[in-house]
């Protein structure tokens, strides 16, 4: 089965392969239903070329999943040009009035039927391939029991299901909510996840005499908004979060081909964790590995920011029905990302940098007079963020860059993640030190928008990790805002 994870900009592309994916879905700028993530645009094609080769055999799927207006089906047109610069695999569409642009334009390229279409049954699977589909998404609300009566009726189609991650009260995210209460159309890619506001729920009575139930919203004291409840429809409220991490068989029994992470909007560091997860089950499920080898990895699953756990309709609908509103929240947060590891050459232009630099010290040190170097010795023992030792050459280190993006000092607690690390505890200044490349300095702390290297003799493979723990959080603390 493959691995398909999300990547809301370049950067959690790299990392959606780094840790596993077989294949990642983005979004070109304005044409998918995750307008607020960062999406891809410009000359964004050109990293992600490098990484496709840098990746050989990953996939890249495209979501062009909106619903089109004839304005949005002239602005595709007219940046069909920049789409061609980008080397995608296949299109994932939902509005059928684009299909015969993709397949003019695109004839290599697959067409996958968007999970907006709400495509539940063996006749309209039928119907899809033969328009061209070569794999559908399947509804959220379709079962394993009619996935698989649908791949025994279809078996030359492809099915992808979702099975990780944020889910819509509504068909397969055909929500009006979003619409009705801020005016921003979930249909267009600008849903403002109203489902996952706090509401309370009160009797119309307060405010009327028919004695039906409305919902309202903590900060919009003045406004009701009524409850239609019915035998056959849900509430109003915010569903649970997705997770089949312990169904995978069941799925591929199922004759599902593709397994489906939702999160374009997610960060970098969920991105990478709930899809190691997946890729640690699906290896154990293969024989790649044992599932005790597995099972740690799975774990770290649990330890990502999310709502309460659900299968939805994969085996009856009596759970996907309850709602909730809040969500748990990570141990850790992301602090630094760890990059390629630098050349010799690269090393040792920073640590000629340093010797210099040292030299340069040394020299303007020996011409002071006695009371000058007392002065001097007092500032260094004083300020010593002002006066930072300079790297040398240590034996068995190896350079890599480093992005910090929370602060990182002696008193903070780390620990490494990577594609095969769980999370290893490190000390900084006893596991690594980190070093200004400009200039050799060793830094006593180093927060974003330092330029920096780490210096370490760790196992640090590219696509690495630093994350911390988080002061505030609180084990088994349920958090009251989903949004």
């Amino acid at each position: 089965m493959e691995l398909l994870s999300p990547a809301g900009n370049v950067e959690k592309l790299k990392y959606a392969y780094f840790y596993g994916a077989d294949a990642s879905y983005i979004g070109l700028k304005n044409f998918s239903l995750r307008v607020k993530a960062d999406n891809f645009y410009q000359d964004e094609y050109k990293k992600v070329i490098e990484l496709k080769e840098k990746f050989p055999g990953k996939k890249l799927h495209c979501a062009l999943n909106i619903s089109f207006h004839n304005h949005e089906i002239d602005r595709l047109i007219e940046n069909i040009p920049y789409f061609k610069q980008y080397p995608i695999d296949a299109f994932i569409i939902q509005d059928l009035g684009i299909v015969p642009i993709i397949q003019k334009n695109f004839p290599d390229a697959q067409l996958h039927l968007s999970t907006q279409a709400s495509c539940m049954n063996r006749e309209a699977v039928k119907m899809y391939k033969s328009l061209g589909f070569s794999r559908v998404v399947m509804g959220r609300e379709a079962s394993l029991k009619e996935i698989a009566e649908i791949k025994d009726a279809v078996p030359d189609m492809e099915i992808e299901c979702f099975i990780h991650g944020a889910m819509c009260i509504a068909y397969a995210g055909r929500c009006l909510m979003s619409s009705y209460l801020t005016g921003r159309s979930a249909q267009e890619g600008f849903c403002s996840h109203t489902c996952r506001w706090d509401y309370d729920v009160l009797t119309a009575k307060k405010i009327a005499e028919s004695g039906e139930l409305v919902l309202r919203e903590h900060k919009r004291p003045d406004e009701y908004f009524p409850i239609y409840e019915g035998n056959d429809f849900t509430a109003v409220l915010s569903s649970k979060d997705l997770c089949m991490i312990d169904h995978l068989k069941e799925l591929k029994e199922a004759g599902v081909d593709s397994l489906k992470i939702e999160g374009r909007m997610k960060s970098v560091y969920y991105v990478a964790l709930i899809t190691r997860a997946y890729r640690k089950a699906l290896d154990a499920l293969e024989g790649k590995i044992t599932q005790d080898e597995a099972s740690p990895f799975v774990d770290e699953l649990y330890k990502a920011s999310h709502r309460p756990f659900t299968t939805a309709f994969y085996f009856n609908k009596s759970d996907a029905d309850v709602t909730v509103s809040g969500a748990s929240d990570s141990p850790y947060e992301l602090a630094a990302e760890i990059g390629q590891m630098l050349s010799e050459s690269e090393e040792n232009e920073i640590l000629k940098k340093a010797a210099d630099y040292k030299k340069l010290q040394d020299d303007e040190y020996a011409a002071l007079c006695d009371q000058a170097k007392a002065a001097y010795d007092k500032r260094v023992k004083d300020q010593p963020d002002k006066h930072l030792p300079l790297a040398t050459k240590i034996e068995g280190y190896r350079m890599y860059t480093l992005e910090a993006l929370n602060m990182l000092n002696e008193s903070t607690q780390m620990q490494l993640v990577s594609p095969n690390i769980v999370g290893k505890d490190i000390k900084f200044k006893k596991d690594f030190v980190l070093i200004n490349p400009e200039n050799g300095e060793l830094y006593n702390w180093v927060c974003n928008g330092h330029p920096c290297v780490i210096y370490t003799n760790m196992e640090v493979s590219e696509g690495s990790l630093i994350r911390t723990k988080d002061e505030n959080y609180v084990e088994g603390k349920f958090r009251d805002s989903g949004r």
